[in-house]
């Protein structure tokens, strides 16, 4: 089986870009953490606006908090 090949879009050109600077794990590291301040801004952003049109809300968060998350295990043959 062959994987399905893929074009990178221009984000991900420049983030490769980007990684292919960084000269040292620590580099590296304070560049991960950019973007994943950069993703967590966006999650409270957007949770912000569902909360105030009303769509999240604290029967919602508690519904979430109780949701079965886990991937169900493959059936035993």
């Amino acid at each position: 089986m062959y994987a399905e090949q893929t074009t990178l879009n221009p984000i991900q050109l420049h983030l490769l870009e980007m990684f292919n600077h960084c000269d040292s794990e620590k580099m590296m590291l304070e560049l991960k953490e950019v973007l994943a301040a950069f993703y967590a801004k966006q999650v409270q952003e957007e949770a912000d606006r569902l909360w105030d049109e009303g769509t999240l809300n604290g029967e919602a968060i508690e519904h979430i908090l109780n949701e079965h998350w886990r991937a169900p295990y493959p059936e035993a043959k």
